[in-house]
């Protein structure tokens, strides 16, 4: 039912946003250049990884030794715009209906966190990854790792459609209020890899 259900609605709003769809391509093609999608590697259900979609809202631009600005820097006034009403996630429609994702679930996190998981983190893999989750609703990247993580194996561990339907209308009032928005997420939350390398460092200098 949740596969049918991320279908039929993927596919539904696939042709209601079509219009604004096609407006952003169009304003980010020629505000930023090609290609208009950010793609990068994602871990699905089961580990499995996959290319998850975005509409670009940085720039390129590189500093005189080469090294990409920092993401405040490379970040366009529309782009603002977009990650506050949540535009740039439209793209993930498309993992949706490819069966990457689903609307509700953790979010995809980077192949290089797997290491860095506690077994019971693990738990979050069980699910498709989700456009919007738990997390989200809760304190999105406000939250430190631990929490936010606890939280995901919170919703494995009991899901159901009345939980789904109650993540996707606190979804809708946050974005609308827009609510925990963040336009740099690294400001507030750490790479999880450099996050427990540094404890797992400190733990050792203690010992």
């Amino acid at each position: 039912m949740k596969r049918f259900c991320d279908v039929l609605f993927s596919v539904i709003l696939i042709l209601l946003l079509s219009i604004l769809i096609i407006v952003v391509s169009i304003l980010i093609m020629m505000k930023i250049g090609r290609p208009i999608l950010f793609r990068q590697e994602r871990i699905g259900y089961k580990e499995k990884p996959f290319i998850i979609y975005k509409f670009r809202t940085m720039t390129n631009e590189c500093d005189c030794n080469g090294m990409l600005l920092p993401s405040s820097e490379r970040l366009t006034s529309f782009g603002r715009i977009f990650r506050k009403w949540s535009i740039d996630e439209l793209p993930q429609l498309i993992n949706v209906l490819k069966g990457d994702m689903s609307f509700i679930g953790p979010r995809p996190l980077l192949p290089r966190y797997l290491p860095y998981y506690e077994e019971r983190e693990r738990k979050r893999h069980l699910v498709r990854p989700g456009i919007t989750g738990i997390a989200q609703i809760t304190g999105r990247n406000q939250l430190e790792w631990g929490e936010r993580l606890a939280l995901d194996v919170h919703y494995v561990e009991n899901l159901s459609f009345r939980y789904d339907m109650k993540i996707a209308i606190l979804t809708i009032i946050k974005v609308l209020k827009r609510e925990n928005v963040e336009e740099d997420p690294g400001k507030h939350l750490i790479n999880l890899d450099l996050a427990r390398k540094d404890s797992v460092s400190k733990e050792g200098e203690v010992q």
